[in-house]
């Protein structure tokens, strides 16, 4: 069986709306899934550890998601381990004081950023997706993509269709 494991961003929890409707379309499609609740960790290396340590434990093939800081620990954490995808939702990369700004993952991307994104510029996910020929879907909304769920949800449903959750 394959796992989906969400990312919450820094001002989020482990079950917001992103990841709740997210979740469920993974769901829907055979996925098992977890959402991690990293609100005791501010910091962003802190929090890909704990990430790091989960997929350590899984026994299935994972599949990561990850919103705003999320996104850059789910990045990160993929580099460190052996996933087969990342999901990322205005991920907060190339971002000031954060460790890594340089990212290597090989696996299969797909991205989603807001045209009106004022904390986390959509230049860096352009300029990321360019480097990895990732999928980035670019939307009329800003960091909290809240009024483009209709648009993420089949998004994120098609990408993770090719994943044969029997076969991974």
């Amino acid at each position: 069986m394959t796992t989906v494991i969400f990312s919450h961003g820094k001002e989020s929890g482990p079950w917001g709306s992103k990841i709740t409707t997210m979740s469920k379309v993974a769901e829907q499609l055979g996925f098992r899934v977890e959402s991690i609740d990293y609100q005791d960790l501010d910091s962003p290396e802190a929090r890909v550890d704990r990430l790091v340590e989960n997929i350590s434990q899984q026994s299935d093939t994972v599949i990561l998601v990850g919103s705003s800081m999320g996104g850059y620990v789910s990045l990160v954490a993929a580099e460190r381990t052996n996933v087969v995808g990342v999901f990322l939702l205005a991920p907060a990369l190339s971002m000031p004081g954060y460790e890594v700004q340089n990212y290597k993952y090989a696996g299969e991307v797909s991205m989603v950023h807001g045209w009106h994104d004022d904390i986390v510029p959509a230049e860096n996910s352009i300029n990321y997706a360019r480097t990895c020929s990732a999928n980035l879907l670019l939307v009329h909304d800003v960091h909290r993509l809240s009024n483009s769920m209709p648009q993420i949800s089949p998004f994120f449903r098609n990408w993770l269709k090719p994943f044969d959750i029997h076969r991974l």
